[in-house]
């Protein structure tokens, strides 16, 4: 583990160059052929036309790039049409690699943007508001882990077109953590013969089925109104209530893991990205310890920082050498690019990334940054929006800049830059998923896939690398208490994704549609992925108890062979169409 921030840093380094180098190629290839124009105006709208169908009924390169250019259905409702870019810019192997490079920056900027702002900002919320570890950990921690996953599916939901990949990215992200992480989790602690706590599985599985079958119902009608959608939604506050209700019962009674000082749930995930924002995740949970005999003192939390400092020396290297001074100031500008844009715009007041420059340039080009994404989604320019968000910046920066200190954070009135980090962890999360559906639509476009099949592996798995890597380290390093966050993990989480990830889409489809109902799209192989889930939960709930509760291969192998049973019948199905 002590090699870990090294392999993230370099993989950091990779992805702000491969971001650097995407930019460069995109424009030169742009420059070459003015009349390639890759960047979508304002008030673009990806849903009108008929789609992109007929593409591959042209062979020709330059057919399929007239097509395209000419075609208002391919373009697919982000900020860059890939599919000029691809048949219009690039050649097969260049636009295949800058695709897929590009695919990787926005998992990376998606998974990188909630754990480093969007966590951030919601502990603080949730000291302002003084919750519990408990009702904190099932509230906010969860939203906190799953909003990517939230966000690409109320991305996806805007459009008919792609609703599919929303509702399908979710289960396959629900299957995966339920089943190979899970599985992974328990081949990997069986030599150990950790068991995990009976009632507390039972009550989490039961749970999960019990939505399972609520969403099948949903299907199955094909329709939802608004109140329907809101109840399916509003399942989640009845499970979190539920849950923080047990917890209390077992910390009066003495019983509860809860009272060790453990988290309730896993700290936040951050699987990719190197921590040049200073945030100590490892050391402390995202919502604090639940016992206050276990908080670190300060001693220790100096040892913390120092090592911390010690490990992010460049390359080890001596600082009394002019190539140390160099190397430093070049990764330093390498990594500014994923890093910058976001650092300017998102309002940080942790005494750790706090630096009064940043905190008034972000007041200031924050609301003018909600203003070009709310122009971006109007059918037509509107300059009252632009003048809106600009006078809401210059005021709200010059407000930041004489109430605040260059040495240390503000103390009060915390909630207006807890609110405006929100918001704008938020906006960029949004943006981050809005580009990375249209980016897999255009990837089913061109190689004839289905949007539901890359929903289904592609986003589900992007997504979903973050669970295995938390929840997987947390279980091997963490001793039965660690085995025991982690699978509550893998099943809170999918839970949380399912009636938030998927009742909150439906609930705005239905507010739109309303009075009427909402008509779900229509997708035979969302029973199959149900009965394979569904499957993969009931095993758990009859071998788990048999085996007197301990992880071993039997449940973790069964439940890895139920997931490449059902992968390979969707793979088989999509490569070979009945």
């Amino acid at each position: 583990m002590a090699e870990f921030p090294a392999v993230s840093k370099l993989l950091n380094l990779f992805l702000n160059i491969s971001f650097l180098f995407l930019i460069f190629l995109c424009f030169t290839h742009h420059f070459k052929s003015s009349d390639s124009s890759f960047l979508l105006s304002p008030g673009r709208n990806g849903d009108s036309g008929t789609g992109c169908g007929q593409l591959h009924e042209y062979s020709d390169r330059e057919w399929k790039c007239s097509y395209v250019k000419s075609h208002e259905g391919c373009q697919n409702g982000g900020y860059i049409d890939y599919l000029q870019l691809f048949y219009c810019n690039f050649d097969p192997v260049l636009g295949y690699s800058a695709l897929i490079l590009w695919l990787v920056v926005l998992f990376y900027l998606l998974g990188n943007t909630a754990a480093n702002y969007f966590c951030s900002s919601l502990e603080g919320l949730s000291r302002i508001l003084k919750l519990s570890p408990n009702v904190a950990g099932v509230t906010l921690l969860s939203l906190g882990n799953g909003a990517p996953d939230l966000f690409s599916s109320i991305v996806s939901f805007t459009s008919d077109e792609t609703s599919e990949v929303g509702l399908n990215s979710i289960l396959g992200g629900a299957f995966f953590v339920s089943s190979v992480v899970v599985g992974i989790i328990s081949v990997s602690v069986c030599h150990s013969r950790v068991s995990v706590e009976r009632s507390s599985f039972i009550q989490d599985i039961v749970f999960f089925l019990i939505t399972l079958t609520c969403l099948l119902v949903i299907i199955v009608m094909g329709k939802i109104n608004l109140w329907g959608a809101i109840s399916f939604f509003a399942l989640y506050f009845i499970y979190a209530l539920f849950v923080s209700t047990s917890h209390l019962c077992c910390r009066t009674e003495g019983l509860g893991g809860s009272a060790s000082g453990s988290p309730i749930l896993p700290v936040s995930k951050n699987f990719i990205g190197y921590q040049t924002e200073g945030r100590l995740e490892a050391e402390e949970p995202l919502l604090g310890f639940a016992g206050d005999d276990d908080k670190p003192t300060l001693q220790e939390k100096e040892g913390v920082l120092s090592e911390r400092k010690r490990r992010r020396r460049c390359l080890d290297l001596q600082p009394s050498t002019s190539s140390h001074l160099f190397v430093c100031r070049l990764l330093f500008f390498l990594e500014l690019p994923l890093y910058l844009p976001r650092r300017l715009t998102i309002p940080v007041i942790t005494a750790e990334k706090w630096s009064k420059p940043f905190a008034v340039i972000s007041a200031t080009i924050a609301p003018v940054l909600v203003a070009v994404v709310w122009n971006s989604h109007s059918s037509e320019l509107n300059w009252l929006v632009y003048l809106i968000g600009g006078l809401a910046g210059a005021i709200s920066g010059v407000v930041a800049f004489f109430t605040t200190e260059r040495s240390n954070p503000p103390t009060k009135w915390l909630f207006p830059w807890l609110a405006g980090g929100f918001l704008m962890s938020i906006t960029w999360t949004y943006i981050a998923a809005e580009e990375l559906i249209s980016l897999l639509v255009s990837l089913g476009s061109i190689l004839g896939i289905s949007y539901s099949i890359l929903g289904l592996t592609v986003l589900a798995w992007g997504n979903s690398i973050g669970d295995l890597v938390s929840n997987v380290s947390m279980a091997i390093s963490g001793g039965e208490e660690g085995a025991q966050v982690a699978i509550s993990g893998c099943y809170a989480g999918p839970i949380f994704n399912t009636l938030v990830g998927l009742g909150l889409p439906l609930a705005f489809k239905a507010w739109s549609e309303y009075p009427t109902y909402y008509l779900i799209p229509k997708d035979t192989s969302e029973y199959e992925t149900l009965g394979f889930l569904m499957g993969g939960l009931l095993w758990a709930l009859v071998i788990l108890p048999k085996r007197n509760m301990k992880l071993d291969r039997c449940l973790g192998g069964g439940l890895l062979a139920i997931y490449l049973c059902f992968l390979s019948l969707r793979i088989a199905r999509a490569l070979v169409p009945v």
